[in-house]
């Protein structure tokens, strides 16, 4: 695996934690704009995180992303980015 690989498995992962654990507030740095506006902050991470799936037939198309965004459709919970990790090094 590439450096840079590495360094987004990485980041996907404590990303993550921090929205499974509720620690938006470490994610953003405690950014008080950021967490004025807390469900917006979570929509936006959630809706980042299947996005950034390894599997392209898995993320949502764009207009799938505008509709979430607009409150069109729901965000369902995304799953966990371990797999990326066990995809990328064979695990």
């Amino acid at each position: 695996m590439e450096v840079e690989e590495e360094g987004r498995a990485i980041l996907t992962d404590w990303a993550y934690d921090c929205y499974a654990e509720g620690r938006l507030d470490v994610l953003v740095d405690s950014d008080e704009p950021a967490m004025a506006d807390r469900s917006r902050l979570q929509k936006w991470l959630m809706i980042a995180m299947w996005c950034i799936r390894e599997d392209p037939s898995i993320r949502p198309t764009m207009k799938v992303v505008l509709q979430m965004l607009e409150g069109l459709l729901e965000v369902p919970n995304p799953p966990c980015p371990s797999s990326f990790s066990i995809a990328v090094t064979g695990s």
